[in-house]
């Protein structure tokens, strides 16, 4: 190990409530308040981002990423090693396995002239030191052919989570495989089981997520739906052979093997053939990312897919952890399978198609387009007058979706990624957040931008969002959290980045003050260097690249980019790092942790599993900025059957680890 681990004793360390059998110290070796502190709190007058402080400063070059050769858009930031720091898992886009011949210089640099051909690598485990990050793909077998192929190839995977699937302790992964109607396979999805000193190993071969054909992961989330101790996988579908498929949700038995219950737990979907079922969201989705989150604070998580093509988003409610167990589709009852903007009528082609069919259901009193040329029905895009007006076909092409307290109420609210085009008007759902009405049957509200403040100025007309990847994190550990939203794959794309002002209120962080990012797709948030504060890695979109045109805007690579966070470490902030006893899943996914300042602020997260477009994952030690204050009350709720709680006090300025039923303990980094 990379850290030690010390009895945590300081301020009153008194255990407050426990409803386990056992009673857990949280002393030193003189009982509650006995003996001498062990750990002091790092106390300041707290931190708080003003305009003009700059906040972030690239560190790719020293931290290794360049010389790494590491490119990509899909991340996920999780300790695999158990080192105590953060390592990045990154994948390119694409189900294509690494060519591991010699990467001549040119190719890191994009400078080699013809006849020169640059192997590509799809995939780096990027392991964590403290100070720099090393690729340890190929050593620690993450990447290796269950099929006895060319050395030379990695196995081919696109999507990628990690739970700790065996409750041996260390983190596991899931590594899902698209394929298409053509595609002669020899690999499939896999599980690769760690082996507790940085390497994998191949999962069972009688594993159920190895789908032989037709299998299209658009993302995971590890999750434990039962609450049984054991991880299982939700795996939501994309399209095959040009037709959305059903999402998969398997059941684990906590040694590799997976158990397709997509029909056993009431969540079977219909085919795209019937308008009233993709209305009520109970088709198929056309999927594009996974989620797993808890949003109405019963204990059983909610399953969550979003949806391209303007389909409808799903939103599966948890029923209870009994031999009964059934999901309820509240896609669209919660407000999250599409929004409530429903006025066509500004859309230039259905413009178009009115202008050129005035007499068309639903036509008369519709304007002429003003922006599109509109001689003849060539000239309609984007719009088909039978579906388009179905309320499925308002919605938005959800990128992914981010599960958070946003305004520290106890309710999980969400951050949604949208594609939106120019053209289509207000019908088009944008990125926006979805406020959580705290109620049993989880509903959403959608105040607008305008009302949160996450509006955009765009520079030209015919513009684009690109919204596919984001997170929610508070960056200068005011106690509350801020939103990145990636823009990318269109000329103009950029990273936006808000600072929560006031609760559900934001403000634009400039780029001088925040991250000056093109096109960004992809994002790990994590406390990379272990100093009190969450730094950002990014990645960045080459889709719809014009290199030869005078206003490209697109890099040479798509470069992995690694930003410091520069002032949160000045903060109060405290980090927890969840382990499950019997009961519970060992890497305590599902955790919810409530930690409340003398102030009476409630701050909430969950350990995830997993989320976002095509697998994305943020660190499972959860960080909490504490404002102005110096210690704060810790609630854990763990995600067993009996919903255990455990109470303690913790002070600012640490890293802790709770262990179900046992002392707490810091971290200290060596």
């Amino acid at each position: 190990m990379r850290f030690r681990r010390l009895i945590a004793a300081s301020l009153p360390l008194a255990l407050l409530a426990c409803t386990s059998e056992s009673t857990p110290s949280l002393t030193g070796s003189g009982g509650a308040g006995g003996g001498a502190p062990l750990v002091e709190p790092v106390c300041t007058a707290g931190t708080r981002w003003q305009k003009g402080k700059q906040i972030f400063k690239e560190v790719t070059a020293e931290w290794g990423l360049i010389d790494a050769g590491a490119l990509g858009l899909r991340f996920q930031a999780v300790d695999f090693d158990g080192d105590g720091y953060t390592d990045l898992a990154v994948r390119r886009p694409g189900s294509y396995g690494d060519d591991l011949n010699d990467m001549p210089e040119c190719c890191k640099t994009a400078t080699c002239g013809d006849g020169v051909v640059c192997p590509v690598r799809a995939t780096w485990l990027l392991k964590n030191d403290g100070k720099k990050f090393t690729d340890v793909a190929v050593s620690s077998g993450f990447i290796q052919n269950r099929n006895g192929g060319d050395p030379k190839t990695g196995r081919p995977f696109e999507v990628v989570a990690f739970g700790d699937i065996d409750n041996d302790g260390d983190l596991d992964a899931y590594t899902g495989r698209s394929d298409g109607p053509s595609d002669v396979k020899t690999e499939t999805s896999e599980l690769m089981l760690n082996n507790g000193d940085g390497t994998f190993a191949l999962g069972p071969a009688e594993s159920g997520v190895r789908v032989e054909t037709g299998d299209v992961p658009c993302g995971a989330s590890f999750v434990d739906y039962d609450r049984n101790g054991l991880v299982d996988l939700w795996v939501p579908q994309n399209a095959w052979a040009g037709y959305p498929k059903q999402d998969h949700l398997y059941w684990g038995d906590g040694n590799g093997g997976y158990t397709d219950v997509s029909q056993a737990t009431g969540m079977l979907t219909a085919n795209w053939n019937d308008t009233a079922a993709l209305n009520a969201g109970t088709a198929h989705t056309w999927g594009w990312s996974a989620l797993a989150c808890d949003l109405n604070r019963d204990g059983n998580p909610e399953l969550l897919a979003s949806s391209y093509g303007r389909a409808p988003n799903h939103l599966w409610q948890g029923g209870g952890p009994d031999a009964n167990y059934q999901f309820t589709n509240r896609s669209v009852a919660s407000g999250y399978a599409y929004d409530h903007r429903v006025d066509w009528s500004d859309n230039e082609s259905a413009r178009c198609y009115c202008k050129l069919h005035p007499t068309a259901e639903d036509c008369p009193g519709v304007p002429a387009p003003m922006y599109i040329k509109c001689d003849t029905d060539k000239d309609i895009f984007r719009w088909d007058h039978k579906f388009d007006r179905e309320p499925f076909r308002l919605g938005g092409n959800s990128g992914g979706t981010i599960c958070g307290d946003v305004n520290n109420d106890g309710a999980m609210d969400l951050l949604v990624t949208e594609i939106v085009h120019w053209d289509v008007g207000t019908s088009s759902d944008p990125a926006e957040l979805l406020v959580n009405t705290g109620e049993d049957l989880v509903r959403f509200e959608r105040p607008g931008n305008e009302e949160t403040g996450l509006t955009r100025e765009h520079e030209m007309l015919t513009w684009n969002d690109g919204d596919m990847s984001g997170a929610l994190f508070d960056f200068d550990n005011d106690g509350w959290l801020d939103v990145y939203i990636g823009d990318s794959d269109y000329p103009g794309s950029k990273g936006r980045f808000f600072h929560q002002s006031s609760p559900l209120l934001f403000e634009s962080i400039p780029v001088a003050d925040g991250i000056d990012h093109n096109r960004s797709h992809g994002i790990a948030v994590a406390d990379f260097d272990r100093d009190g504060d969450l730094d950002i890695a990014l990645g960045h979109s080459h889709m719809r690249c014009y290199f030869d045109d005078p206003a490209n805007d697109c890099y040479p690579t798509t470069q992995v980019r690694l930003f410091e966070n520069l002032i949160g470490q000045d903060g109060n902030w405290l980090q927890l790092r969840l382990v499950g006893g019997p009961g519970s899943n060992r890497a305590a996914i599902g955790a919810r942790v409530e930690v409340k300042t003398p102030d009476g602020v409630v701050r909430t997260q969950e350990v995830g599993g997993g989320h976002g477009q095509y697998g994305g994952q943020q660190d499972l030690v959860l960080h909490f900025g504490l404002g102005e204050s110096c210690e704060a009350e810790v609630k854990v709720r763990w995600p067993d059957f009996a919903l255990t709680e455990e109470t303690f006090t913790l002070v600012s300025g640490h890293r802790f680890e709770k262990q179900q039923g046992a002392d707490v303990t810091v971290l200290a980094a060596e």
